[in-house]
Order: structure tokens, then C-alpha cells, then sequence
């Protein structure tokens, strides 16, 4: 009986013991945001989000955390009065002594959470993270959410007056069949033009999505001397030239490290299924993540590149789309088909939009434009975003060779002409210029 008691005593005095544990504080790491990052992409794939509409979900959880962030360290300024329309958050009460990296994170995660379909995908790994949190140190926890939510409501409030609710009412894509030199889908799924209106979302830094319209694409003529169909055949003639060398070719390897179709259509037999891939914006996401890991970049520093990158892939998607629409231009597959190899396919399925300019190459080339300001040139690394798809790393000197090589891969997926890609290019670095220009950092 005495054992018996001496044992409930004991276990009385750890229950008490553990009760009375001192609180930890919560140490938020750069991993921490890694991760949030990574579990967006991964339901970004899930749900099939086009690529603009994915670098929307990309860049308001960015901002939201920067802007956080930007109350701690005199090296970070807002961007308040720097992106369009976005007025200052709700300040952090210096009393509270409110753990602003925390909530930083905390809003990155609910906001994110807004612009997905699955949300309960978000919602496991909040409740992980959460739990944890609270378990350490439940004060500190309950404080930074609180705010987080302020700042949450905040952003939400200026992102739902960027139009997009608007374009999901407008009219679809008509297709203008009497013009032989305008758009038409593409097989195998013959889909709709996707986001015939996304330049009527409201640009960050961009004045205006017109801001770096681009020359005229080479006259469309099919007359066997003209520009246009020297472009025309040299798509045809490199994409035999690549198929003669085996799928082992180097081309190859590079068009399908690049191809970042979020919905690739297969046929197989009577059944159509799709493979489901990163974005071209979330490629470039990817290669924020490893920059950040190489170059040991604390939270601020972390959290800086994800939202100047996310902001110069978001106004470049604008950019792309206002031209891609108002020049309307006809992909090589439509032509090559219809007048010079009926049973010809690219190495790339064509994705369903307008020709001119490449999404890639202005999306690539804007993204670099960032990432070279933040980490520097000639910043060697290796990219191993679509080791999960299959595909092996590849390796390069630099932003910009990456963004160079991004961009003529188009040309070997047989789904550009090179105007497209050189003048997309340039395009691209136009308005990456500008957000460097725009919203600079003490530490860059």
C-alpha cells in the first residue's frame, strides 16, 4: 500500500512537473517557409492551375509575409506606395511583443490557403505546425496569429480589387477562323484559349500590362521566302533534326526539363487522362528555394527572394498575356500540319494560348532579371526542381544561362518561332528590370 502511494506521488509530481514547464519561444527557420512554399506547389499540381492564375497564388502570400517582416529589420522596407494600390498593413503593437516571423508564416499559410480548391491539403500542414506551436509556447503562439489574421484580412482586401474576380465572368476566346495567321487550338485536346482577359488583372509594378509591349512578330506569310516562314520551317527542320538523334539527345533533355505544362493531355486508345506538372513560375519558385539553401539566407532574406521573384513572374505573365492576345498568332503545329507534314507532332504538347511571345522566355527572363539582383551573377547552381517528374538535375553557371536555356527550349519543343522566344526574352528582362529598379533591399 505504501508502494502504492509512494508511486501516485511520483506520478502527481511529473504531471505537475510538466505542467509547469517553462514556455520555449518559437524559433521560425527559413525551412519553415520551404515548406509552406513546397505544399502550395504541390496542391497547385493537384488542382491544375493554369500558369498565370498559379503565379497569383504565388505572390499575395509572399507579400503578405514580407510585409510582416518588413517591421523588423531596417533592412526591409514596405512596398507600400511601391506596388500598385497596396496601402500599409496594420502595425504590429510593440507592447505585445508580437513574434513577427511566426506570424509572418502564419499568414503566408492563410492566405495561401484562400487562393487554392484544396484546402484541406493546407489545412494538414497548419494543424502540424500549429500544434507544435502551441505546445511550446501557446501565448507567443495565440499573439502572432491574432495579428497574422489583421494583416491577412488586410491583403485579402486589396487582392480582391486586382479584377480576377471579374475575368472569371468575361466571355471565352473566339477564335477567328477566317484569319489564317490568327490562333486555333491545338490537338490533342483542342482546348479554349486559357485566360483570354489576364491583362486586365491589375499589374504590381508594371504602369500598365502594356508597359513593355513588344516589336511586331516577323509579317505572317507562308511565301517560301519571307521571315515568317523561315521561322516557320525552322521550327520543322530542328524538331527532325532533334528526333533523328535519338530521345537521348541533349535538345531533348532540355525541352523536357522545361516543359512545365501543368496539363499534358494523353490519349490512349479511347482514353484521354492528363499528366499534371509545376508551372513555368513554379519552375522558377523552385530555383528561389535552392538559391536561398546555397546562399544560407536567414528568413528576411528568404522570404525577399520568393516575393520579388513571385512579383516580376506575376507582372510577367501580364505582360506576356496582353501581347499573346492582341497579336493572336497561330502556333507552327496548325501550319506545319496544315502545309507542310500533315502527320508531324512537336516534342512538346502545344499549350492552349496564343503563339507570340513565349510565356517562358518572359516569365524566365524576369524571374533571373530578380534572382541575378538578389544572390548575384555567375551564382552557380544546380537545379533538381524536376527530379519528382522524373527528370534528372541539370546544372548551370547562372540566372541568366538558365533563362536562356529556358527559353530556346521552346524552339526544340517545336512549339515557338524564334521571335517569340529572342524578343520574349527581352520582354521579360524589361520588366525585371523595373521591379529591381522599384523595390530594392539594404542587403542587395
Amino acid at each position: 500500500m505504501k508502494s502504492l502511494r509512494h508511486c501516485l506521488y511520483l506520478t502527481i509530481l511529473v504531471l505537475v512537473a510538466s505542467c509547469n514547464k517553462p514556455a520555449e519561444p518559437i524559433e521560425i527557420t527559413p525551412e519553415v517557409f520551404h515548406v509552406s512554399v513546397d505544399k502550395v506547389m504541390d496542391i497547385q499540381i493537384h488542382d491544375i492551375f493554369s500558369p498565370p492564375v498559379a503565379s497569383r497564388v504565388f505572390v499575395y502570400p509572399n507579400i503578405a509575409a514580407y510585409e510582416i517582416l518588413a517591421q523588423k529589420t531596417n533592412e526591409m522596407s514596405s512596398l507600400a506606395g511601391k506596388v500598385n494600390e497596396l496601402t500599409s498593413i496594420p502595425m504590429a503593437e510593440e507592447s505585445k511583443n508580437i513574434n513577427l516571423e511566426l506570424a509572418a508564416i502564419i499568414a503566408h499559410m492563410e492566405l495561401s490557403k484562400s487562393l487554392i480548391f484544396s484546402e484541406e491539403k493546407m489545412e494538414v500542414l497548419q494543424d502540424s505546425l500549429y500544434a507544435d506551436w502551441q505546445e511550446k509556447n501557446e501565448p507567443e503562439f495565440n499573439t502572432a496569429k491574432t495579428y497574422a489574421f489583421e494583416v491577412v484580412k488586410h491583403i485579402k482586401q486589396w487582392m480582391d480589387a486586382d479584377n480576377y474576380n471579374q475575368t472569371r465572368t468575361m466571355p471565352k476566346f473566339t477564335v477567328d477562323t477566317d484569319d489564317p495567321s490568327r490562333w486555333q487550338p491545338t490537338p490533342p485536346s483542342y482546348m479554349d484559349g486559357i485566360e483570354p482577359h489576364w491583362n486586365k488583372i491589375r499589374t504590381f509594378v508594371l504602369d500598365s500590362a502594356a508597359q513593355f509591349k513588344p516589336i511586331t512578330h516577323p509579317t505572317f506569310s507562308l511565301e517560301k521566302g519571307s521571315k515568317f516562314y523561315q521561322e516557320l520551317m525552322e521550327v520543322y527542320d530542328v524538331s527532325k533534326e532533334i528526333t533523328a538523334k535519338g530521345n537521348d539527345s541533349e535538345e531533348i533533355e532540355i525541352a523536357q526539363f522545361w516543359d512545365c505544362n501543368p496539363f499534358v493531355s494523353v490519349t490512349r486508345g479511347h482514353f484521354m487522362f492528363a499528366t499534371k506538372k509545376i508551372s513555368p513560375g513554379a519552375h522558377w519558385i523552385g530555383i528561389v528555394k535552392i538559391a536561398s539553401r546555397k546562399s544560407n539566407a536567414d528568413v528576411a532574406q528568404t522570404v525577399n527572394a520568393y516575393t520579388k521573384t513571385s512579383i516580376a513572374i506575376a507582372d510577367a505573365f501580364i505582360s506576356c498575356w496582353d501581347e499573346k492576345y492582341r497579336s493572336n498568332l497561330i502556333r507552327p503545329e496548325t501550319l506545319i500540319n496544315q502545309h507542310i507534314d500533315p502527320d508531324w507532332l512537336p516534342i512538346l504538347q502545344t499549350p492552349p494560348f496564343p503563339e507570340y511571345t513565349s510565356g517562358h522566355s518572359v516569365v524566365s527572363g524576369a524571374a533571373s532579371t530578380a534572382l541575378t539582383a538578389i544572390f548575384g551573377d555567375n551564382f552557380q547552381f544546380d537545379d533538381d526542381t524536376e527530379v519528382p517528374f522524373g527528370l534528372p538535375i541539370r546544372s548551370f553557371d547562372s540566372f541568366n544561362l538558365a533563362a536562356e536555356e529556358a527559353a530556346v527550349s521552346r524552339l526544340y519543343g517545336g512549339i515557338h518561332y524564334r521571335a517569340a522566344i529572342d524578343v520574349g526574352l527581352t520582354q521579360g528582362r524589361n520588366v525585371g528590370n523595373l521591379i529591381v529598379e522599384r523595390i530594392k533591399m539594404k542587403f542587395e
